[in-house]
């Protein structure tokens, strides 16, 4: 618990010092560190060193995961990844959840498309239907836009209900 907090506090300390940049609007951190349903998505990102990033210009389109998502993980694999000699593995998984644009739930194509996050070795597929947009990670798992379209001075968030992992290449339907 101490190390969330302390993790948090850097990670706010970041966020403080993108306010500085006089234009007033909030960036992708700013927004993840105002809402408590990121707090472990914040600890992450702090841990991995990408808060600088995230406040940095962009764009990005984070898709970002809420505390339930990391919880829906087996039981340690949040703390595992929090580790310093894990750094590595917990930036890879970072960054499976960031595209280096800023994509409006409007701007992705209907039906099924594949798009490269950061972690350009793998790829995601984004399905966009008059019913809301879900997104296919490597694993298999489906995780499901919940809200979209936060919009930030340096791209914009979708948040997502399940934590999107890496692996064999996901089909699109």
């Amino acid at each position: 618990m101490l190390r969330k907090f302390i993790l948090a506090t850097a990670f706010a300390a970041a966020a403080t010092a993108s306010l500085a940049d006089g234009h007033g609007k909030k960036t992708i951190v700013d927004i993840a560190v105002a809402d408590e349903r990121f707090s472990t998505l914040v600890a992450a990102v702090t841990a991995a060193g990408l808060a600088e990033t995230l406040a940095g210009p962009g764009p990005f389109t984070v898709y970002a995961p809420v505390n339930d998502a990391f919880a829906a993980l087996p039981e340690g694999t949040v703390e595992t990844l929090l580790k310093p000699e894990n750094k590595g593995q917990l930036t890879n998984v970072l960054l499976y959840h960031v595209d280096d644009r800023k994509l409006m739930a409007s701007g992705i194509p209907h039906g099924s498309t594949y798009f490269k996050p950061l972690l350009t070795s793998e790829r995601l597929c984004i399905t966009r239907t008059a019913d809301g947009v879900t997104i296919n990670d490597g694993t298999g798992t489906m995780a499901n836009v919940v809200i979209a379209d936060i919009k930030a001075s340096n791209g914009v968030i979708h948040v997502v209900d399940k934590v999107l992992l890496p692996g064999t290449r996901p089909a699109c339907h």
